[in-house]
């Protein structure tokens, strides 16, 4: 009975911590070419409070190319554009980050217009850059 205990907190907390990855919780949504496509992904950061986190992700946020950013302290928000498809047409990017038990989680949702399209590996892949600093 004890041996049955064990494993299935072990398996929960497992379980627990592989829903907490920014790449498995990545998501898009949207038609590419016809609607807006909407990429997101989140994260928690325990022991990490939600002004350290905004901190590094604001850096983050510069340090993948991303221009006329506000950050917002008083939400825990941040709100970015790039322009990657030399139409001048900008994508945007926000990323919140909000107390979530003893640590802070972090959000972050990309938005590319209709009639654009983006690689969703490689927007995962930028989108998780600025998440995981919020870890420091």
């Amino acid at each position: 009975m004890r041996l049955a205990l064990i494993a299935a907190l072990v398996f929960g907390f497992s379980a627990s911590a592989r829903a907490q990855n920014c790449a498995e919780n990545f998501e898009q949504d949207g038609v590419p070419l016809v609607t807006a496509i909407t990429y997101k992904s989140w994260q928690v950061f325990p022991g990490v409070t939600p002004a350290q986190a905004l901190d590094r992700l604001a850096r983050a946020t510069l340090a993948e190319g991303f221009l006329g950013m506000r950050v917002d302290k008083q939400y825990g928000a941040i709100t970015a554009h790039q322009e990657t498809s030399g139409s001048g047409r900008m994508q945007t990017l926000r990323v919140v980050a909000r107390k979530a038990g003893n640590g802070t989680r972090v959000d972050a949702v990309f938005q590319v217009q209709a009639g654009q399209v983006a690689a969703a590996e490689a927007v995962r892949k930028g989108i998780c850059n600025v998440v995981r600093a919020a870890r420091g």
